[in-house]
């Protein structure tokens, strides 16, 4: 009895099993398989490509590359294959020992023989591989049969990329995790929401060892690639504004520098460099100063004082201001001059060689009884608040008004030198550029407009920030003392026998923190602000250079190079900057025909086919010793003189033929662009400049 019962027990509990397995797997199976599934997948977001973006030209400034992540199916059919496998690794361990060179053969042999003993189904194989390692990949023993027979698991992931490396750099910018946070910087940071595009969905299943593999049969969400930045920085103009700065911070063995260059009519940045010192002659592009550092910009400052004394009709450039012995004193704080002389002087004397005597004498004269005038130019200048660009970090500008807490008696005549407030480089390179465009005042632009699959998704138009910040005789006058500090004032070193420029050096004391001025010795930033050329302004430039440990500090010796160097390379290359040239023609009979100068050979044969008399005339050097030459009429015939051709400058090729013109200068190393007929009228970079920075002309023909 006590066996029947434990039996029919167990028989039983036995159906009541089979029962609830039945259940399970039939009845109930749906709730059961959907609860596993939500186990066991999980939906996963699929980075989309980021947008490309690009300088004014479509030159690629920053881009993302496809790069590969390579794991390996222990368990696919190929590594299951004992005698398909045993006839493969070696030649799949030589394949991959010659593509990544890291390891030899016999390693890799090994790594394989491991992974497959381990059976491991998702082995992180490579990380970051490119696509031509990739595409590789795929043709090596096993790992060509597929993905499921050969094993070969391959995830796709992008890699933001700049061409063009330190160029424009910080102000192209990046965005990238960093721990906890996302740090967005420069362009990338700013226009993330466009460039970033939308992320699509990928269905992951988990298998043992908790790895997440993706299941292909699963819903997939495409990724929508990012829309496209058209920028105003021009890389060619870049690289000359970059190159330039460099060259200067290691010649001075500075601490930082910023150049920048816009254009006047419109505000589109064409180049924009910032170089911080990280050791002995070694600079990178590490955080944007021309944007996000204001400081005391010192006597470039002196611009917007000399607006306000004309603006309210307090002085003409023509008054006189006592500028004693060069020095003066504010509430017991002295202030003295670098260069500027004694005695009574002008204005325009005291601009062109930036006395801060005569300024902060005049400054005080004028404004100590009502400073809340001179703080509603500031005002209007837009330099009270800071500038509303197309990036972030913007630089905070300090400019105290009368109700300031550190308003003092001295804080007029200093503000007048530009000293107790401080300015970002590109705003005040902005109220610079304001007075070359005749008194209206743009915003700065970085982004002209953003695409998606090559169709305009915005625009961004020039914005006027102020359609006058000065009567227009006040801009006159100002553009004239500008042009004194090139012509005659502290500039006039550096001027130019090709084109006008004007503008304003700047040499400011640097404070040490809290310590002042004076404080573990005396600390400068250079700097010079201008546009050119001066008749007819189509670009500004503003450029600073701080702490120069040479003792050559001034401006005119550290910054305004730089400015010049820019203004060289994008004058040599403009042709719609140059004056109009003026030829003289070759002495000729009207019975002998006109002979420009050319290849000797051929002129010589020519000649002799029209039968015409001909001879070699100088003294000094034989006729074997030159290739080209020129002709005059000589009584009944025609006299050849040599061309002398310095290997290091640029030859005068105009009234050559364009055979000539080209072969000469393409064998200096100069490239030619041509337009036009007949023999060179004009030639983009005129005769005598040195040929060491110089790889491109345009000639014209007529």
């Amino acid at each position: 009895m006590r066996t029947g019962v434990v039996y029919s027990g167990m028989v039983v509990f036995a159906v009541l099993i089979m029962y609830y397995l039945f259940s399970i797997q039939f009845i109930n199976d749906k709730q059961w398989r959907t609860m596993a599934d939500s186990l066991s997948t999980r939906v996963f977001e699929v980075e989309p490509v980021r947008g490309n973006i690009f300088d004014c030209n479509g030159n690629l400034l920053a881009t993302s590359l496809p790069i590969y992540d390579v794991r390996i199916d222990a368990q696919c059919a190929a590594f299951r294959d004992d005698e398909l496998f045993e006839n493969s690794i070696d030649s799949l361990a030589y394949g991959l020992a010659k593509m990544f060179g890291d390891k030899g053969a016999l390693s890799y042999k090994q790594t394989i023989l491991k992974i497959r003993k381990e059976g491991n189904r998702y082995f992180l194989f490579k990380r970051k591989i490119s696509y031509r390692q990739m595409r590789k990949l795929l043709t090596l023993p096993i790992f060509r049969l597929g993905k499921y027979k050969g094993g070969l698991l391959i995830t796709e992931r992008n890699k933001r990329e700049k061409p063009f490396e330190m160029l424009a750099s910080r102000t192209i910018g990046f965005n990238q995790q960093e721990g906890a946070e996302r740090k967005r910087v420069g362009l990338e940071g700013y226009f993330d929401t466009y460039l970033g595009g939308k992320s699509g969905k990928q269905s992951m299943q988990r298998i043992a060892g908790g790895t997440w593999i993706p299941i292909d049969d699963q819903l997939v969400v495409e990724a929508k690639q990012g829309s496209d930045l058209i920028t105003t920085i021009d890389i060619n103009l870049q690289d000359v504004a970059e190159h330039a700065l460099l060259n200067t911070l290691i010649e001075n063995d500075a601490d930082y520098g910023s150049a920048i260059l816009m254009e006047v009519e419109t505000g589109e940045v064409k180049a924009i460099a910032n170089l911080t010192r990280e050791s002995t002659g070694v600079y990178a592009e590490k955080y944007n100063y021309a944007v996000g550092e204001s400081v005391e910009p010192g006597s470039t400052f002196k611009l917007i004082s000399m607006m306000a004394l004309l603006e309210d009709g307090f002085v003409k450039p023509s008054d006189e201001v006592d500028a004693e012995n060069g020095e003066v004193r504010f509430c017991n704080s002295p202030m003295k001059d670098s260069h500027a002389g004694n005695g009574l002087i002008t204005m325009q004397y005291a601009f062109e060689h930036s006395s801060n005597v005569a300024f902060a004498k005049q400054m005080t004269k004028y404004y100590s009884k009502n400073p809340e005038l001179i703080y509603e130019h500031y005002k209007a200048l837009g330099l009270t608040e800071k500038l509303n660009l197309q990036l972030n970090g913007v630089g905070v500008p300090y400019v105290k008004g009368p109700d300031s807490k550190s308003w003092s008696c001295t804080s007029l005549p200093w503000m007048a030198i530009g000293y107790e407030l401080r300015l970002t480089p590109l705003q005040l390179l902005t109220v610079y550029n304001a007075i070359a465009n005749n008194g209206k005042m743009v915003k700065p632009l970085l982004v002209k407009r953003i695409e998606q699959d090559g169709k305009a998704v915005k625009i961004y138009q020039t914005k006027v920030m102020n359609t006058a910040v000065c009567k227009p005789e006040v801009a006159k006058q100002l553009r004239s003392m500008m042009e004194g500090v090139v012509l005659r004032g502290t500039a006039h070193e550096l001027k130019s026998d090709f084109y006008s420029y004007a503008g304003k050096t700047g040499t400011a004391v640097v404070a040490n923190n809290r310590r002042g001025y004076l404080a573990g010795g005396k600390s400068y930033r250079a700097s010079f602000a201008g546009y050119f050329p001066a008749e007819n302004p189509k670009f500004s430039c503003f450029v600073v250079i701080s702490r120069p440990r040479k003792e050559n500090y001034y401006a005119a010796k550290v910054a305004l190079p730089v400015f010049k160097e820019i203004a060289d390379k994008v004058y040599a290359n403009a042709l719609n900057l140059h004056r109009e040239l003026k030829f003289s023609q070759p002495a000729f009979s009207k019975d002998l025909p006109l002979v420009v100068q050319g290849e000797k050979e051929d002129v010589k044969t020519i000649l002799d086919q029209i039968k015409l008399s001909s001879h070699f005339h100088n003294d000094s050097i034989s006729e074997n010793e030159t290739e080209w030459v020129t002709a005059s009429s000589q009584d009944n015939s025609l006299a050849l003189q040599p061309v002398i051709l310095e290997s290091s400058t640029m030859p005068d090729v105009r009234g050559m033929g364009a055979r000539d013109a080209v072969y000469l200068l393409e064998s200096k190393g100069v490239k030619v662009q041509i337009t036009g007929y007949g023999r060179v009228k004009k030639q983009s970079v005129l005769p005598g400049q040195t040929l060491r920075n110089i790889n491109f002309i345009q000639l014209q023909l007529g």
